[in-house]
Parts: structure tokens; sequence; C-alpha cells
């Protein structure tokens, strides 16, 4: 109870009463100070209860106390039928009645104060139902009651923009910002009108702009409207093409089908919808039925404090037991029959369990189903809306995929052929570079050695060249242009002999071709390992995903023993095994500690002891070796006196 006080004083003392009290000036109140305190939280919660008690009959201070706490679902303690009690100690200020209805209130003053704004508007008054009768009134009526409906649909509006985070304060810079943009656009437009008057016939030009500013809007929209026309026919082209290969399949399936099959499937789906409408479907709304009664009580129930939660618990504790104590002597009965109905019991349960599991599996299977299907058509629907195309099936893009790779397949191969060419035509490049630095040199060589004529040698071949192509055009003639063309390629070999440009071209040829076969060899070895570390690659990353498959199939099974394989359940048996291992080695660790002291003096002592024992057998075998030496020597001495 004192904690109760502490919470009262507390609140009372901050903000919005800031009364000042203390445990003991609190406690100390007359009976009518402490009602005013009460009124001035029932105030803060509702304003229209600031009033002077003092000017008010204790009556009405009372019925006006209870609507509102009635209002609030203030539940007073101890049983219900003590309410004449409960009214008596409010109108004499009973500490005891108005302790724990304070403690209540201030516990919850902002969401009591948001219950007593919307009380006024949502708790409809009480007409007569002979009041209803009259049409004016009816009418009225029927007005309130829409105007409480639009208040809850605002009041919802209202408190979802506040919860979404937007500022008021954002919201007028945003508007701030956009008005002195609007000035500067009208300052700019104004300024364009005063450029443009100086023009001649700027009305007219200004008319014929405006005209031409709707034609192309207009244009545009002719042309937004022949693209959605476009996609609208592309769409009805797409859903006449699937509904073609939909009935073909039906078609197909029609025709492989017998009458036999079709019964038997929907027996099944009869057997199917009549098991889930006539059980599992009426079980599920039955129990949902009693979440929404168990969850009306509950919300009708006030707010319950610790003592209340203590108390379910005895009582759940009490249950429980007696629960135990049933089950106890039922086994302690063991009636034969019982037992074998129990058993009968089990097997109709666990039976009815898998039918329900998988009467569930396929409600589940069909929601995805359709689940899927609304998501595949929002898909298809944006997809077309996006770009005017459909979204193309599974088997087309299957076929597409394979075309793809075989234009892939061919355009690497042009690719490759061309990168060959691009390669040759830069070493044929660079030998023609050299060739024509060898060429400058040897005609700069042979100027300065005073040879004339020979730099005109290449125009004289290309002549030459020339006029070879001539006569290959004049075949067929008389046997003197045939001997002169004879004449005239002699003297081309000749000329090109003199140059020596055959052996070099082909010296160059062939440090290319070996050049390509190196290249050839080493694309082929690039190839094949290429190949090989790809191959190996797949083969890897299939049996990874079979694995991981495995891994998460035997993880799901309801099955324990599949559950055991996996390998997440085969370390964490490991990481247990060795911490059980640990833990006993930490064990043995801790007493091998604690006695090696005592061990070692042990130890010591066994040492010392063998140390003693091979000190004693060296004593015994020196006795026994001096005991034989004076034997011998007693022998001897024994003899001599014989003698």
């Amino acid at each position: 109870m004192s904690e109760h006080l502490k919470l009262i004083v507390e609140q009372l003392n901050k903000e919005p009463f800031r009364k000042s009290f203390n445990l003991i000036t609190f406690d100390s109140l007359e009976p009518m100070q402490l009602l005013q305190v009460l009124n001035d939280v029932l105030a803060e919660i509702d304003p229209k209860q600031d009033i002077d008690i003092r000017e008010e009959m204790p009556e009405q201070t009372v019925k006006r106390m209870c609507s509102l706490l009635g209002l609030l679902k203030y539940k007073p303690p101890g049983s219900p039928s003590d309410v004449s009690g409960f009214r008596q100690g409010l109108v004499m200020g009973s500490k005891p009645v108005i302790h724990p209805i304070l403690h209540w209130l201030l516990q919850r003053l902002p969401e009591l104060k948001k219950r007593a704004y919307l009380a006024h508007f949502l708790v409809k008054l009480d007409v007569p139902s002979e009041f209803l009768q009259d049409d004016v009134v009816g009418e009225i009526y029927h007005q309130y009651e829409e105007l409480v409906e639009a208040f809850k649909t605002y009041h919802r509006e209202c408190e979802q923009l506040r919860s979404s985070g937007f500022s008021t304060a954002d919201i007028r810079k945003d508007i701030s910002t956009m008005e002195v943009e609007k000035d500067q656009l009208i300052n700019n437009v104004e300024k364009l009108k005063k450029r443009v008057e100086t023009v001649a016939n700027h009305q007219r030009m200004l008319e014929q702009a405006r005209l031409l500013r709707v034609e192309e809007e207009r244009e545009s929209s002719l042309s937004n409207q022949k693209l959605e026309q476009k996609n609208q026919l592309f769409q009805a082209e797409q859903r006449l093409l699937r509904a073609q290969q939909q009935l073909k399949d039906l078609r197909q399936a029609a025709a492989d089908a017998n009458p036999e099959s079709l019964m038997k499937r929907l027996e099944e789906e009869i057997k199917i919808n009549s098991y889930m409408v006539s059980e599992k479907l009426p079980k599920e709304l039955e129990s949902v039925r009693c979440t929404v009664e168990y969850l009306k009580k509950v919300l009708s129930e006030p707010a319950m404090g610790q003592a209340d939660l203590v108390q379910l618990e005895d009582k759940i504790k009490d249950v429980n037991s007696q629960i135990n104590h049933l089950i106890e002597k039922k086994m302690i009965r063991n009636d034969p029959i019982d037992d074998k109905l129990t058993l009968y019991r089990q097997q109709a349960a666990i039976i009815t369990r898998k039918k329900e599991s998988k009467a569930e599996e396929l409600q589940e299977a069909r929601e995805e189903l359709a689940a899927l299907e609304r998501e595949l058509s929002q898909r298809t629907n944006q997809t077309s809306g996006s770009d005017g195309q459909e979204v193309i099936r599974y088997d087309e893009l299957n076929r597409l995929v394979v075309r793809l790779r075989s234009k892939s397949t061919a355009y690497k191969k042009k690719r490759q052929e061309i990168a060959e060419m691009k390669a040759e035509y830069g070493v044929l490049q660079w030998t023609e570079e050299n060739l024509k630095e060898k060429h400058e040199s040897v005609q700069q060589k042979l100027a300065e050695k005073g040879i004339s004529g020979y730099s005109n040698t290449q125009e004289e071949l290309e002549k030459m060249s020339a006029m070879k192509s001539e006569l290959d055009e004049k075949k067929g003639r008389t046997l003197d242009d045939m001997s002169e063309m004879v004449n005239i390629q002699r003297s081309l070999v000749y000329s090109s002999h003199r140059l020596h440009l055959p052996s070099l071209i082909l010296t160059h040829k062939c440090h290319f071709s070996s050049i390509i076969q190196e290249y050839e060899e080493k694309k082929a070895q690039y190839e094949s390992c290429a190949a090989g570390l790809e191959s190996n690659r797949s083969k890897l990353e299939q049996k990874l995903m079979q694995r991981a498959i495995d891994e998460v199939k035997a993880y799901v099974s309801p099955d324990p023993q599949e559950k055991k394989k996996t390998v997440r359940e085969v370390y964490l048996k490991k990481i247990s095994e060795q911490e059980l291992l640990g833990k006993k080695l930490r064990e043995e660790q801790k007493v091998v500690r604690e006695s090696h002291a005592a061990n070692m003096e042990q130890v010591k002592l066994w040492k010392d002891l063998e140390q003693l024992m091979e000190c004693k057998r060296q004593c015994f075998i020196r006795a026994q070796s001096q005991a034989s030496i004076g034997q011998v020597i007693q022998e001897g001495g024994e003899d001599r006196l014989v003698l």
C-alpha cells in the first residue's frame, strides 16, 4: 500500500497537477480535500469535470464520478454486489475507496484522456424504441449514427497521419519554399512578357506558340493512345495464344484420360472437400470463435494488477494439482478394458492428427498456389504495363536460352576469327613497315653510290603489273602479243629478283607461321585446362548443391532419425561429446591438482623405503660374503692342525 501512495504522491507533484504533497501531508488530507483531489484528476482527464465539489450536492458528485469511471471501465475492488458500499465510501471520501481510484487513474492518464475524449463522440445516445418509430426522429438518429461512423474514420486517419512521421514544421517549410519559387517564376514570366512586348506582332506569335503547344500535347496524347492500343492488342494476342494453348492442353488431357480415372480423381477431390467442410473448417471456425469470445472477455475486464496475477497463478497451480491427482487415480485403477480402449484411442488420435496435418498441408499448398497465381498475375500486369510485353513462359524461355547459346557459340567463333585476322593484319602491317624502312635504306645507299634508275624500279614494276593485267584481258590475240607478254613477265621476274623481295617475305611468313603454330598449341592447352577446371567446378557445385538440399530435407524432416543424420546434428553431437570429455578431463585435472601434494609425499616415502630396502640388501650381501670368507679361513686352519 505504501508503494501505491508513493506513486500517487509522485504523480500529483508532477505536471499538470503540481500539488507539492508528501506522504504525511497526503495521508492527513480531510475527506472533502481528498475528494477534491480525485475530482481534479478526473478534470484533467475530462475538462467537463472541472467543478468545485463544495458547490455541488454529494449525490450529484457521486453520480457524475461514477458515470465517468464507468466510461473509463474502472472496476472497483471486491465483489460486484458491493456497489452501494463503494458509492457510500465515495460520498464519505473514504481513503480505502479513493486511493485505489487515484492509483488506477494516475497509472493510465494518457490512455484515459484519449478514452474520455472518444467517449463523448462514440457513446451513442439511449433513445427509446418507441421514439424511433417517428420518421423525423428515426432519420435524425440515422444521421447521428452516420456522423459517428464518419468520426471513427476521420479519427483513424488522423492517428495514422500522426504515426506516419510527417512533421507540420517540414510541411510548412516546404510550402514556404514553394511560395518563394512561385514568386520567382512569376517575376521571370513578367520579365519575359516585357521583353516580348518590344517585338512586332508579339500577340500573333504568342497565339501561334500556344497553338503549337496545344498541337504538340495532342500529338503526344495521340502517340500515347497509339502505344496503349498496340500494347492492348499485343496483350490480347498473348491472351489468345495462352487460351489456345490451354485449350490444346485440356484436349490432350481429355484424350489421354479415361472415365474411370476422372471419376476417381473427382471422388478424391469430393472426399477432401467434404472433410474440409464438415470437419476441419468447423473446428477452425469454432476455435476462432472461442478465441474471439475470450478476447472480448479479456477486453471487457479492467487491467489486472500484480495481486490479480498472483491470484490467477495460484488458481492455475490448484487446477494443475487436481489434474495430476486425477491422473494418478486413473493410473492406480489400471482397468484392462480402459487400457485397450486407451490403445484404440491413441491410434485414432494418431490417425486424426495425421489427417489434420495432411489437410493443413493441402490447405497451405492451395493457399501458396493461389498466392503464386496472384503474384504471377500481378507481375504480368506490372510488366505489361511498364513495357507493353507479356511475361514469357517457361518453355519459351528454354527455347530462347537454346537459341542464345547457339548464337553465343557462333559469336565466340566469329570473334576468335576476327582476333586471328587482326593478329595477322598486325603482323603484315609490321612486315610492310619493316620492308619500307629497308627499301628506303637501300635506296639511300644506292643513291650514295651513284647508281641511277634503280630508285624507279618499283614504279616500273607497278607499270608492268598494270600491263600484265591488260594483257591478261587480251588473251586469245595474236602470238606476237603473247610473246610480248612473256617478255614483260620475264622482265618483271628479273626486277623482283633484283629487289630480293620473295626471300624476305618467305622468311617473315615462316616466322609468322611458327608463331601462329605456337599460339594454337598454347590456345589448345589453355582451352583443355579451362574445360577441365570448368567440369571440376560444375561437379563440385552439383555435389555442394545436392549436399545442401539433402541437409535441408533432413533438417526439416519430421523423422528424428533423419534429423540425426544432418551435419548440424552430427557436429552438435560431437561438440556435446567434446564438451562432456572436456568437463570430465577438467574434473580429473582438479582431482589430480588437489591430490598432487599428497601423492608426491607418498612417492617420496616410497623412494625412501626403496633406498632403505636396497641398503638392507647390500648389508645382507656383505654379511654373507664376510661369513663365507671366515668359514673358508677356519676350514684352512683345521686342515693345518690335522697335518
